[in-house]
């Protein structure tokens, strides 16, 4: 392998070791590969960063982030919550069921793991604890479920994935929703299981069709957003980018005027919150960008699909070696920088052996919400320790249940692609 390569991989490990913020470190081992090699022009990448972010799909991502944050300073969640907790509270374990279904409905409104954390989590961790649930378990349960907010659609990490492989960010929405089902209900039959053998009793008294009703009408306006979202989208009436401006105006109707939730100072802390998270988003895209092409002027995807299939030629054989590859990875990557480098290395590999592209990115973003919760970069776990008061070692523990649990779903969705490819019709 060439030494510039070599250089930039091991730069890059070494200030992911040292904490430097990714979007700095890639962009600083991407200077070391250049300086090492000394056959790419410094023009030259700098202008793929800057035509990296000139991509109509991309825009999709601050609306989508502005519309998490209107409605995480809002009620919604809470009306969530109440639903939720009229349709699953009386089950043995029924404040973890509460949680996991609240994060499901606030995932296809956030499109971001630590916000479904925070704003579940954080009205759930201290009521549960108050109902008698230990702190590491309530705190475990509402991390691990946070995860849901990348997997079911809108999702920022979905965009993004759509953006760098070339597919339809609307056909990876739609794949999103039956996969993120199914991750959802396989966390509620690990809390159910847990909860039997801790003790954990459910409310005790079903809810009458008239009480869940009554939720379902408070919170409606909550409701209609993946409604919204995904119908314009699958219903060909709108583009992702178009979906997250509606997004945005439905969010402030609904937070300023109908609930009345919204004053200046929250307005001022939305605004702020999502021009960081953007800016540190598109950071990473043009940097990891930047490193992308070091990557193919080195022929490093060439490479990579001929030691794999050196090692085999069956299929069966390198999607488990895939999936342990992007577990690892994601325990020392952030989400986002994962999906950039990775997707133009693994692609090709999959598509070796006709994995469909819309399959193998709701693959690749379940292991990336993953690595939510492995340290050292699980930043769902740093959320969750904020909330439950808990130092990250118990949690790490606590979560592990959850994290076997997600593994075994996620086995089911490589193995039977038509979870995730049915509803696109593809």
């Amino acid at each position: 392998m060439d030494t510039a390569i070599i250089l930039t991989f091991v730069s890059l490990a070494v200030f992911l070791l040292l904490s430097v913020p990714i979007g700095v470190a890639i962009g600083l081992s991407v200077i070391i590969g250049i300086w090492a090699g000394g056959m790419l022009p410094y023009e030259f990448i700098i202008q793929k960063m800057v035509t990296s972010l000139d991509v109509f799909p991309l825009m999709a991502v601050p609306f989508f982030i502005m519309a998490g944050e209107i409605m995480q300073k809002g009620s919604m969640a809470q009306r969530l919550l109440t639903v939720s907790k009229s349709l699953v509270g009386h089950i043995t374990g029924g404040m973890a069921h509460i949680s996991v279904l609240t994060c499901m409905f606030y995932g296809a409104l956030s499109g971001s793991a630590p916000a479904t954390v925070a704003a579940v989590g954080g009205i759930m961790v201290p009521s549960m604890e108050k109902e008698g649930y230990s702190k590491s378990f309530s705190t475990a349960v509402n991390t691990a479920a946070g995860c849901l907010g990348v997997i079911i659609p809108p999702s920022v990490p979905l965009i993004i994935y759509g953006t760098t492989a070339g597919v339809s960010v609307g056909d990876l929405f739609i794949a999103g929703v039956i996969p993120g089902i199914l991750v959802g209900i396989s966390l509620m039959i690990c809390s159910y299981v847990l909860s039997k053998r801790y003790g954990y009793t459910g409310s005790g008294s079903r809810s009458s069709l008239k009480e869940i009703m009554v939720a379902f009408k408070d919170a409606i306006v909550a409701l209609m957003v993946p409604l919204i979202v995904l119908g314009g989208i699958y219903g060909g009436l709108t583009t992702p980018t178009e979906a997250g401006v509606i997004a945005v105006l439905y969010s402030l109707l609904a937070e300023g005027l109908v609930l009345r939730t919204l004053s200046l100072q929250k307005m001022g802390q939305i605004l702020k919150g999502t021009a960081l998270t953007t800016a540190s988003i598109f950071l990473v895209v043009a940097t990891a960008t930047a490193l992308g092409q070091i990557l193919l002027f080195y022929n490093v995807p060439d490479m990579l699909v001929e030691i794999l299939v050196g090692i085999s030629d069956n299929k069966y054989v390198l999607l488990p070696i895939i999936l342990i590859f992007l577990l690892i990875m994601g325990t020392f990557m952030d989400a986002l920088a994962n999906i950039l480098i990775l997707t133009p290395l693994l692609l090709p590999v999959v598509k070796h052996f006709d994995m469909n592209p819309i399959h193998f990115g709701i693959v690749m973003i379940i292991c990336a919400s993953m690595g939510f919760l492995t340290p050292p970069v699980g930043v769902n776990l740093f959320v969750g320790c904020s909330i439950g008061n808990i130092s990250i070692e118990k949690l790490s523990v606590a979560v592990l249940p959850f994290l076997f649990t997600m593994i075994l779903a996620l086995l089911f969705i490589v193995f039977i692609p038509q979870i995730s490819l049915w509803l696109p019709g593809l």
